[in-house]
C-alpha cells in the first residue's frame, strides 16, 4: 500500500476506535490481508479493555468453550490451543465453560503474540472530515490532546457502541445515588447487608443479582415485566453458517421481522445464570411486576409495581443499552448524517420498533451510508467510517454480537477495507502494473529450433 502523509505527519490507514475484542480481532484481520498500518485506540488501561474485568458479573462465558472466537482461522490462536499449551488436553476436556477472568488473559495473549498496535488510556473525543479527504481523530489522554489522520475509521465500540445504557424514565425519580445500570461499575462489597432489586430477566441482570447475592445483600428483588422469564434463544436455535453468510443477503424487510421477532421474545439467560441465583433463599423473582414507580422514602427507595411496593437501599437497571448519536458528542460528524434503518423502512402496523429503527443502516462491509440530502464531500466522507460494534446486528445478523462469528465479521470488514482501499489508489496500482518489469524468464531456458539446426549443420 502506498504511504500517505499530510501536514507533514504519516497517515493511518485505518484508525480503530476501541481495542477489546471487535477492535484486536480487525486489526488482526487487516494484518492478514495486508493493511499494517492500522492503530487501535482504547481509552482503558491496558488489560481492562471491554467488559470483561470491568462491569461483566458472570462466572463463566455464556458461549460454548470451543467456539473459534477471534483465532482467523488459524488453529493455534483458539482459546483451546492457548489454555492446552499451559493446562493440557485433560484440563480443557474437564472444563465445562471458560471462566471470565481467563477471557481477558486470552484476549490479552492474543494481543501480544500477535504484535497488535493498540494504544491505551486514550479517549476519542471527535471526528472531522478534512477537504483533502482524510479523517481527523481528536484524542486525549489525561490533559494531552492529539490530532490523528487516518484513512479509514472503524469504530470497534462494543455494546455501547453508538449511544448509552438505556435507563427507563421511572429511574430518574429518585436521585442518582439510589440508581445504577447494569453495565455500571458498581462495587459489589458495599452492598453487604443492604437491599437491592434488579429490575430485568436477562443475563446481565442475574449476573449483578448473583454478585450482589454473593456479596452479601440481605435481600434481592428481581422483577421482571413479563410474566415469564424467557426461555427460548432464537437465535442461537438457528444458529449456521447460512445465517452468518447469508443475513446479509436478505432483503429489509425479513431482516427487520427476524429482529423484531428476536426483540420480542428476548434471549433468556442462561440455566446457569439463573440458577446462580435462585440458590440463594435471600433472592425473590416477582413475574408480571413492571416498575411503575420509585419513591424516595426514608433514606431508601420503594418500588412500585401492580403487586406491591418494595423496599431497597439501590435499583440496578438492567435494562440494556440505546442506540442514540446524541449521547456520543465525540461522533457528532455523524449525527443526522448517517442513514438510520426508519428512514430506508416502514413496517408493516404491529412490527414497529422505535429501537431497531434508530439502529445505522450499514453497507455491506460495515460501512455508515450518507442521507441522501448532504453535500457531496460529506456524502462522500461518510462510507469511511464503518460500525464493527452492536448496532450492526440489524443490517449484517448477529456476527458483531459475541464471540462465535467474531472471525467471519472481521474478515467481511477487513476485505471490504481492503477493496475501498484498494479502489481509491487504483491510479497508483495502475501505475505499478504498467510500469512492472521484473522478467520471469531470463531467455536462456531455451534454445530456438531453428538456431539449434543451424548450429548442428555448422558443428556437422
Amino acid at each position: 500500500m502506498p504511504r500517505t502523509e499530510a501536514d507533514g505527519e504519516s497517515v493511518l490507514d485505518v484508525a480503530v476506535v476501541g481495542g477489546g475484542l471487535c477492535g484486536l480481532v480487525t486489526l488482526a484481520a487487516l494484518r492478514k490481508v495486508g493493511i499494517a498500518n492500522a492503530r487501535a485506540y482504547d481509552r482503558s488501561p491496558r488489560g481492562l479493555e471491554g467488559p470483561w474485568i470491568t462491569f461483566a458479573r458472570m462466572e463463566t462465558l455464556r458461549t460454548r468453550k470451543d467456539a473459534a472466537g477471534p483465532a482467523l482461522g488459524i488453529p493455534s490462536l483458539t482459546f483451546r490451543a492457548w489454555f492446552e499449551a499451559q493446562y493440557g488436553a485433560q484440563a480443557y476436556l474437564d472444563m465445562e465453560l471458560i471462566p471470565r477472568p481467563m477471557w481477558m488473559e486470552y484476549l490479552v495473549w492474543y494481543r501480544r503474540v500477535l504484535g497488535l498496535d493498540v494504544v491505551n488510556d486514550t479517549a476519542l473525543y471527535g471526528l472531522e472530515f478534512r477537504p483533502d479527504g482524510l479523517i481527523a481523530l481528536d484524542l486525549g489522554s489525561g490533559e494531552k490532546a492529539k490530532k490523528v489522520l487516518a484513512r479509514r475509521v472503524v469504530l470497534a465500540t462494543g455494546l455501547d457502541g453508538l449511544g448509552a445504557p438505556a435507563l427507563p424514565e421511572v429511574a430518574a425519580r429518585v436521585p442518582p445515588r439510589f440508581v445504577r445500570h447494569g453495565a455500571d461499575l458498581i462495587d459489589m462489597s458495599s452492598l453487604q447487608g443492604r437491599r437491592v432489586a434488579v429490575v430485568g430477566a436477562g443475563a446481565s441482570a442475574m449476573d449483578n443479582a448473583a454478585a450482589a447475592l454473593e456479596a452479601g445483600a440481605a435481600r434481592v428483588d428481581i422483577f421482571v415485566r413479563r410474566p415469564d422469564i424467557p426461555r427460548i434463544d432464537k437465535f442461537t436455535g438457528v444458529g449456521s453458517q447460512g445465517m452468518t453468510h447469508g443475513y446479509l443477503g436478505l432483503p429489509d424487510a425479513d431482516k427487520w421481522t427476524y429482529m423484531v421477532a428476536g426483540e420480542r421474545a428476548q434471549i433468556p439467560p442462561p440455566r446457569h445464570s439463573v440458577l446462580r441465583v435462585s440458590r440463594h433463599p435471600n433472592a425473590f423473582f416477582h413475574l408480571a411486576s413492571p416498575v411503575d414507580d420509585l419513591v424516595e422514602t426514608g433514606g431508601a427507595v420503594e418500588v412500585v409495581t401492580p403487586k406491591g411496593r418494595y423496599a431497597a437501599d439501590l435499583v440496578i437497571f438492567a435494562t440494556g443499552f440505546s442506540v442514540d448519536f446524541g449521547k456520543r458528542p465525540e461522533f457528532a460528524a455523524l449525527e443526522d448524517r448517517v442513514l438510520l434503518w426508519r428512514d430506508v423502512h416502514t413496517p408493516p402496523a404491529g412490527w414497529e420498533n422505535a429501537a431497531i429503527g434508530a439502529t445505522p443502516y450499514l453497507g455491506p462491509s460495515f460501512e455508515f451510508r450518507p442521507k441522501p440530502e448532504l453535500d457531496p464531500a460529506t456524502a462522500a466522507a461518510i462510507p469511511k467510517v464503518f460500525c464493527f460494534a452492536y448496532p450492526a446486528v440489524p443490517s449484517h445478523g448477529k456476527i458483531t454480537s459475541g464471540i462465535p462469528s467474531i472471525s467471519d465479521g472481521a474478515v467481511r470488514l477487513a476485505t471490504g477495507l481492503a477493496r475501498s482501499l484498494f479502489v481509491e489508489d487504483r491510479a497508483y496500482h495502475l501505475d505499478r502494473f504498467l510500469g512492472f518489469d521484473t522478467p520471469e524468464l531470463l531467455g536462456d531456458e531455451w534454445t530456438d529450433a531453428d538456431i539449434r539446426e543451424e548450429i548442428d549443420r555448422a558443428d556437422g
